[in-house]
């Protein structure tokens, strides 16, 4: 009968390629056009690197800039939102022919000097 030594792998070198300190095990999935993929494997081509790689170094050595919306816009949306709400309001109540009581008069005039108001507001903003 044959007796089998146990092998201690850990001492000895069994060959191959050595393991790495840190495995990369997660993958990312990044939607793009046939274009953008045709785009971005020749750039890794040119940088005679693979996609990963390159992905890998365009997202963690690349600033990105961080879209802020000023808060005067913010606020301009809310108040279009509302105007808009407020004429529908009206709009779907002249549809079923019924007519516009003092209230909504006022509403629509004061919606009509808002958006007179917006309107030159964004003109001198723009100017």
């Amino acid at each position: 009968m044959l007796a089998f030594k146990k092998m201690e792998y850990s001492k000895r070198n069994i060959g191959g390629r050595p393991r790495k300190e840190e495995k990369r095990e997660e993958q990312l999935a990044v939607m793009c056009t046939k274009s953008e993929r045709a785009e971005i494997e020749e750039k890794a081509k040119n940088a005679q690197c693979s996609i990963s790689e390159f992905l890998r170094n365009a997202g963690l050595l690349t600033e990105v800039r961080v879209k802020t919306i000023p808060g005067e816009i913010l606020k301009l949306t809310g108040i279009m939102n509302h105007i808009a709400a407020n004429l529908n309001q009206i709009a779907r109540k002249r549809n079923l022919n019924d007519n516009l009581n003092a209230i909504d008069r006022a509403t629509l005039n004061q919606l009509s000097r808002e958006l007179q108001e917006i309107t030159l507001n964004l003109k001198i903003f723009y100017s």
